[in-house]
């Protein structure tokens, strides 16, 4: 299977290779990454989820196919909801700033495939500068919890792959904008020190997952997702555990 733009999202690319999302999922809650891969939850995007696919679209210059997928942005007068309208102005500030193109002026959604730590694994870059650097676009609510989303995998493993594939160690940006009141921009390197340790935690945890993918362990359940709710039973309780911490 060759992976392009039309099937790199598809079940069956899933399937077959690990990405850094499924990797988080995995985190999160293994029962529910398993049926995701499996076809047996399928999560609806959240509206803050769309807003990053908005600004993500117009990067790699889809923006008109995704108005087009997703009437949903759009109130009954045509008009982008408010959510949206605040994206148009964080792209208008993208625009604007000389050093925030350039970060984002290299090869778009750059697909690389490799094996890591014995298993496939696929990467779509939203800028690929060949010998220079990889950048990453985000659009978040605040800089502030930008840790919190665990960037830092992301870059080992983009790094990582784009080493493996031959184009050497490149440092890894994120160009960064915010959904605040008004829009604030910037570029975060993520120090090497910080890559590799993330790296060596994902080696650390692979092989578990892997085998959970595979079929070969059984998930275990977070019991406090979406997923773990919907399909637990109810079960009776002691009413002080809620009292408890």
């Amino acid at each position: 299977m060759k992976l392009n733009q039309n099937n790199y999202y598809g079940r069956g690319a899933n399937k077959i290779w690990f990405s850094v999302s499924q990797y988080k999922d995995f985190m999160k809650c293994e029962a529910a990454a398993l049926a995701r891969i499996r076809g047996e939850y399928n999560p609806p995007p959240t509206r803050a989820m769309l807003v990053g696919s908005f600004v993500d679209a117009w990067a790699e210059g889809t923006l008109d196919a995704f108005k087009r997928e997703n009437p949903a942005i759009f109130t009954r007068k045509s008009e982008l909801k408010a959510e949206f309208r605040k994206a148009d102005e964080i792209i208008g500030r993208i625009k604007a700033d000389p050093l925030f193109m350039q970060f984002l002026s290299g090869e778009k959604q750059k697909i690389l495939t490799f094996e890591m730590f014995g298993v496939p694994w696929k990467i779509k870059m939203d800028s690929f500068s060949e010998g220079i650097c990889i950048t990453d676009l985000k659009v978040v609510q605040n800089f502030r919890n930008l840790p919190l989303w665990r960037y830092d995998l992301q870059g080992a493993v983009y790094q990582k792959g784009a080493e493996i594939c031959g184009y050497g160690q490149l440092p890894f940006y994120l160009t960064v904008a915010t959904k605040e009141r008004v829009p604030n921009l910037d570029i975060f390197q993520i120090p090497q020190a910080t890559l590799d340790m993330a790296l060596r935690e994902i080696g650390a945890n692979i092989e578990h997952f892997a085998d959970v993918k595979r079929g070969i362990v059984e998930p275990e359940y977070c019991g406090v997702c979406d997923y773990c709710k919907n399909v637990k039973q109810a079960r009776i309780r002691n009413y002080n555990e809620l009292l408890e911490g």
